[in-house]
């Protein structure tokens, strides 16, 4: 029998021993479905860590139960999950509540290849993309310079928005009022000036991309990595950056602090971040790469990535402000502006 003692007099490093006990034990995902999980089961969970003997489980539903669910199971001493799949808003608010156990980069060895911007101390940087305006380049021309185009009356009634990303559209209001990530107020004012262009609101990014593939509209804001898929699909847009400086989303996981099997879950993070797992996200979800070895071929980085000069002033959610005002900002989204 393997005991810490004969393992260490056989000179057997500890993360040896926690990389074994992972590999007896089930490893439970909380995830989203569609695309995002397929891939996670190719890519991660079959090729990764199947032969070390891993059983990964998909825990599949939309992102608001899960966050239920782990505040739910917060007090518990085994939660339901051992990795936590989140975008980095929604990870933030959750880790200011003390739901996650705090990273230790030693047992994530990839983690040191990771952008040093897209790391926190309570969770690894999966996936990543940046904030765009998307446009039909049949219907607009000239390719839009900044979030204010949007604004522009020739466009009245040709601008679409999808409510999911109210945060994400009001922070785009604010910076076209001359704001900033740190303050949405100057871009209430702003949508109302949009919303009396006619701008449209719709409940999903399905039906957006049935409205941009039909042409009821022209442009949108939206993730480049999203942009990719669809034009990938036949709906005719292309990206502009923004030149105010384009703002990320980052896709993050992390181990809830009464995981089952937090040594699997710790295994997990770590392919996800291998270098062979993201550039299969890359390729077919669009989203680029969170870790520096990862290496795109040229026609695809030019398709998802920022140039040096964009990348320069890519702008970060402010997740203090956002947590702290994200109920009044869902208010004014559904009370004022989408009536």
């Amino acid at each position: 029998m393997l005991t810490r003692r004969t393992a260490l007099g056989a000179g057997l490093a500890l993360p040896a021993l926690r990389i074994a006990r992972a590999q007896s034990a089930q490893v439970v995902v909380g995830t989203w479905g569609g695309d995002y999980g397929d891939l996670l089961s190719a890519n991660i969970d079959k090729p990764l860590l199947a032969p070390r003997g891993v059983e990964v489980v998909q825990d599949v539903g939309p992102q608001d139960p899960r966050k239920t669910k782990l505040i739910a199971e917060r007090q518990s001493r085994r939660g339901s999950m051992d990795v936590c799949c989140l975008s980095d808003v929604d990870m933030f608010t959750l880790a200011q509540q003390g739901v996650f156990e705090p990273i230790d980069p030693a047992r994530v060895p990839n983690l040191g290849k990771a952008i040093p911007s897209l790391k926190r101390p309570y969770s690894v940087p999966h996936i990543y993309s940046a904030k765009v305006i998307l446009y039909n380049p049949a219907k607009v021309t000239a390719p839009p310079q900044g979030y204010a185009d949007l604004w522009d009356p020739k466009y009245r009634g040709r601008v679409g928005l999808v409510d999911i990303l109210h945060l994400q559209n009001m922070e785009a209001a604010s910076i076209a009022a001359g704001g900033d990530e740190h303050n949405y107020e100057p871009g209430k004012k702003k949508l109302m000036e949009l919303r009396s262009l006619d701008a449209k609101v719709y409940p999903s990014n399905e039906a957006l991309a049935a409205a941009l593939k039909s042409e009821e509209i022209w442009l949108t804001i939206m993730w480049l990595a999203r942009g990719f898929m669809w034009k990938k699909s036949g709906i005719p847009v292309e990206a502009a950056v923004p030149s105010e400086g384009a703002t990320s989303i980052c896709f993050e996981m992390a181990v809830p602090k009464n995981a089952r099997n937090r040594d699997g879950a710790l295994a997990y993070l770590n392919a996800a971040l291998d270098a062979r797992a993201q550039t299969a996200f890359a390729d077919r979800m669009g989203y680029a790469p969170t870790v520096t070895d990862a290496q795109l071929p040229p026609e695809l980085a030019r398709q998802i990535s920022l140039t040096p000069e964009q990348q320069a002033k890519l702008r970060t959610p402010d997740y203090e402000y956002i947590a702290k005002n994200q109920s009044a900002l869902i208010d004014f989204w559904n009370k004022e502006f989408k009536r």
